[in-house]
């Protein structure tokens, strides 16, 4: 794992993948943070670090809060999942993660959507229905507002959808 991208490893804690999406709809401070995930000061605190050192966060503002300084972050816009084909089974494995917490926590009674597919089709269609999946999910971002924003209700969204390696063939023994 020592040979890891830095960003794969940093896109590898299911904690730190939660962090990037509270973090899309505006700045919060480490403490913030803590309090939404329900873990400690410390360890929100490190597990910003770590986003900041690879570039998937920013500094936001800086600004004095009960005679400290309170510095906020945002998420760096991106597609960082999309654009990582090196790493897919580790964050594959840490996006099962965060389902499974998410699924837990399903409002009960509530409609929802779920596939689960491998399927043959044309490559344009692909390349239509990933343009429209991309779309979807940057029109859920651009929503997407802080937590527990006043006629909002919190959403799990868990998406990967790639083309497959082509298994290898073998021939049907000849009839002769």
């Amino acid at each position: 794992m020592t040979d890891t991208d830095p960003v794969l490893r940093a896109l590898a804690h299911p904690l730190r993948l939660r962090m990037l999406s509270l973090l899309w709809p505006g700045p919060m401070s480490a403490a913030e943070l803590a309090r939404e995930l329900d873990v400690s000061h410390a360890l929100a605190s490190q597990h910003l670090r770590r986003l900041d050192a690879v570039g998937l966060v920013e500094l936001a503002e800086e600004r004095t809060r009960r005679g400290g300084r309170e510095r906020r972050y945002r998420t760096v816009r991106g597609t960082p999942l999309s654009d990582r084909h090196d790493g897919a089974p580790m964050l594959a494995e840490t996006m099962a993660h965060a389902l499974r917490e998410r699924a837990g926590r399903r409002r009960e009674a509530s409609e929802g959507v779920t596939v689960d597919a491998e399927l043959w089709v044309d490559p344009r269609i692909w390349e239509d229905v990933r343009r429209r999946l991309t779309e979807l999910a940057v029109e859920l971002h651009d929503a997407a507002q802080r937590p527990h924003a006043p006629g909002t209700i919190p959403l799990g969204v868990s998406v990967m959808a790639f083309p497959l390696q082509d298994p290898e063939r073998t021939e049907p023994p000849s009839a002769g």
